[in-house]
């Protein structure tokens, strides 16, 4: 049964198989999964290795993230030494740890000893302290005091991202000591793209590129052709302040130093990218009442995450119903005036929203501040009285020609511009304020904002209406 499995999977080239893999959207193809789908259940290693042992780390996670959890757990155990335990830091959260949940610990510290040290660190920081500790014990002496000093650094710092691995040299090696030096010793990274330059307490000195290596002669001094390291990373920084150093100098690697300014790892490009997205990813889910889900967490999981926030809306919602309720004759009288109060407060949570957005967007990457709030808030409340006049003419129109009575379109195309007015400045100073005391902005913006333009474009609108048209 075996033999024939093969047979009809061996049809075309390894290769031919890894390049096609996802299809003109990107997705995993449907016929590679039902492959990979038989060769588990016929529990064909030799096959699984040929089809899936040599995919990137990148793909092999996609592919885990396709697979049913069953598969995904027979998977990791039917490649053995042969899965790529780098592909676990392509996917969620839950999957990491169903699949790492799933092993033994002495399977998981030889599979570690294979990866970087950032690499390692993401895996082991989800773990339990028992777990990690066990895991820990059992790797070589040097390797262990790095990951767990890496360990000990905050979350979400550049201590946890950063790559423990790393080529320093002293400052009176010769260029040609340093060549040989990296051409000889095993132990030092397979990538780098600079060399640091340490005297004998590690403190950082400098660093070089390693074009300006391959530039100089072999006897000149490193300390000749070194530059001072002027982005140095303190392991204690926010991951995201780190990443807009990277932005904004354009590295491509930055040293990572302690409160010694004593080198202790690198920071590259591609932690940095991960970093980004991460943090875009938060901003957006937080801007919509959402906290850390993903796509394969549990109902319950993702329900807790999400209710705290929609009881707070559910608070907010009650006091634009309590502004509704003191006009409740004036709505009795015209009936009209029912019809049209969504529009109002939809179009002003609308615009409170895209202000919003570009506030919260603006902190986060530090272009918003106190030297240019002043005229940013000038500036959006400038929109929102253009945006207000030119929607409330057309609304104004719409709602007097289709209600027969102008006086209305008149109350509503006032309470339309003093709704967006309210949007426009709602939308910058919630944000402006939070972020001021210390809150995330991105996560609670959204309620506060629609509440302000819920409650002023119901009160202007019902008020305007109660004495303007003199109902009520």
């Amino acid at each position: 049964m075996q033999g024939q499995h093969e047979q009809t999977h061996d049809a075309r080239p390894a290769e031919d198989q890894h390049a096609d893999i996802y299809d003109e959207d990107g997705v995993i193809r449907q016929s590679f999964l039902v492959h990979v789908g038989a060769a588990i259940a016929d529990r064909d290693t030799l096959t699984l290795k040929q089809d899936v042992g040599d995919l990137h780390q990148s793909e092999l996670g996609d592919l885990l993230e396709a697979l049913s959890p069953e598969q995904r757990r027979a998977l990791v155990e039917l490649l053995g030494t042969d899965f790529d335990f780098s592909a676990l830091t392509e996917v969620d959260e839950a999957i990491r740890l169903d699949i790492v949940d799933n092993l033994p610990n002495e399977q998981i510290a030889q599979a570690v000893q294979e990866l970087d040290s950032d690499d390692a660190v993401y895996i082991l920081e989800d773990l339990d302290q028992e777990d990690q500790d066990e895991i820990l014990s059992q790797l070589p002496f040097t390797e262990r005091i790095r990951l767990r000093r890496a360990l000990d650094y905050p979350e979400e710092t550049a201590g946890r991202r950063m790559q423990t691995e790393f080529v320093a040299v002293p400052p009176f090696w010769t260029v040609g000591q340093t060549i040989d030096y990296m051409r000889e010793d095993r132990n030092l990274p397979d990538r780098f793209s600079q060399i640091f330059v340490i005297d004998p307490t590690f403190k950082l000195l400098g660093a070089v590129d390693l074009d300006q290596i391959l530039r100089s002669k072999r006897a000149i001094k490193v300390e000749e052709v070194m530059h001072e390291t002027r982005h140095a990373i303190p392991a204690t920084m926010d991951q995201e302040e780190a990443a807009r150093e990277f932005e904004q100098y354009d590295l491509l690697s930055a040293a990572v130093v302690d409160e010694n300014e004593r080198l202790v790892g690198v920071l590259t490009i591609d932690d940095v990218v991960d970093v980004i997205q991460q943090e875009a990813e938060e901003d957006l889910l937080r801007m919509g009442g959402v906290g850390d889900e993903e796509l394969s967490d549990s109902v319950l999981s993702i329900s807790r995450s999400r209710v705290p926030w929609l009881l707070v809306n559910l608070a907010t919602a009650f006091i634009s119903a309590t502004v509704i309720g003191q006009f409740g004759a004036t709505i009795e009288q015209m009936v009209a005036l029912a019809a049209l109060m969504p529009i109002v407060a939809s179009l002003g949570g609308n615009a409170g929203t895209q202000t919003m957005t570009v506030t919260v967007r603006a902190l986060a990457t530090k272009d918003l501040d106190i030297y240019n709030a002043g005229r940013v808030i000038r500036r959006e409340l400038t929109v929102g009285l253009l945006n207000g006049v030119m929607i409330a003419s057309l609304l104004g129109v719409a709602a007097g020609t289709l209600f027969h009575n102008a006086d209305l379109g008149i109350v509503i195309a006032a309470a339309m511009v003093i709704n967006m007015l309210a949007a426009a400045l709602g939308g910058i100073l919630i944000p402006l304020l939070l972020d001021r005391f210390g809150a995330d902005p991105a996560i609670s913006s959204s309620i506060f904002t629609t509440m302000i333009t819920d409650v002023i474009g119901f009160l202007a609108f019902l008020s305007l209406a109660t004495w303007w048209l003199g109902i009520g």
